[in-house]
């Protein structure tokens, strides 16, 4: 069986704040793929993934017929034949795995699908979307639809809000720049549902929830802007504000081993640190103005490039 492709993602801005209609850029990250195929030969981790889309396919029946239509016949002919989902895309760590499995799943089995190929107008962005949160929350208990849209696209998003996304560019690389955006492996996966759960929580604080309408969205979507515009004096000035309001503020969704590495970060400008999704373990998002520096600040863990300014 030969199956599309579909990559992982990263949400370069707008975790946490995009559910109060921040702005936010999500990107495709081809180093981790997932693909749906049959088992020629039956092992435990084949065996595992089999399992888990026979429970996702039984969740699917659940979703109203009119939200999105499948081809149970079809589906339901695949899974006698061992269907699993062969991903390299690591669970739990803010990348999108689950995204990546609901977009093959889209892709793959749906009647009447939108075609990531045609001309992707607002209103089929905004229906894709509805369609990939309601798939996708069998996983989170609650989804934006945002990852499994990035997946199925395999396109930079910008989000402008809750209900407004468009499909957009990226200034164009330098491999051979100084700069980068990295990801750095915090070692241990983490769950969003829980992350999300306590955010929500605590936005029912008066002073947490000021902090995120006039300190946190306001970042966030400066750092937006500057990214889009290649203006990287403004978005590092940005991103080590943001650095220290996450690190104040959103301490529980970072592990604790990493609170005094990411102010190291903030007080030297060698680098600074955000969560890459929800947090709570998994990757962890850095960017800096000078690579060689971060590595060397950073020796201890492994760091893999997602975007050279």
């Amino acid at each position: 069986m030969k199956s599309p492709l579909f990559f992982a993602k990263i949400l370069l801005f707008g975790e946490y704040g995009i559910i109060k209609n921040s702005k936010g850029l999500s990107i495709p990250y081809n180093f981790f793929r997932g693909t749906l195929q049959w088992a020629e030969q039956e092992n435990q981790t084949t065996e595992a993934s089999h399992q888990n889309l026979c429970n996702y396919a039984a969740f699917l029946k659940t979703l109203a017929p009119d939200l999105v239509r499948l081809d149970w016949e079809h589906l339901h002919a695949d899974l006698n034949r061992k269907l699993y989902f062969d991903s390299s895309i690591p669970q739990g760590y803010g990348v999108g795995s689950s995204g990546a499995l609901v977009a093959a799943f889209y892709d793959r089995y749906a009647r009447d699908k939108i075609s990531p190929e045609g001309a992707l107008t607002p209103q089929k962005l905004t229906r894709l979307k509805t369609i990939f949160a309601a798939m996708e929350s069998y996983f989170h208990g609650q989804s934006s639809g945002l990852d499994p849209l990035n997946s199925y696209l395999s396109l930079p998003l910008l989000i402008r809000s809750k209900d407004k996304i468009e499909t957009t560019g990226l200034p164009a690389q330098h491999e051979q720049g100084n700069g980068a955006v990295f990801l750095l492996d915090s070692g241990s996966s983490g769950e969003t549902a829980p992350m999300v759960s306590l955010f929500m929580e605590n936005m029912k604080e008066e002073a947490f929830s000021k902090m995120m309408r006039e300190e946190f969205i306001q970042m966030t979507d400066r750092c937006v802007d500057n990214f889009l515009k290649g203006n990287l004096k403004s978005l590092f000035g940005n991103m080590k504000s943001l650095s220290a309001l996450v690190l104040k503020h959103f301490k529980p969704m970072i592990p604790k081993e990493f609170h005094e590495l990411w102010k190291k970060g903030i007080d030297s400008n060698t680098y600074y640190l955000k969560l890459c999704g929800s947090g709570g373990g998994g990757y962890i998002l850095g960017f800096t103005e000078d690579f060689k520096a971060a590595q060397k600040a950073l020796e201890a863990y492994r760091l893999e490039v997602v975007y050279y300014f």
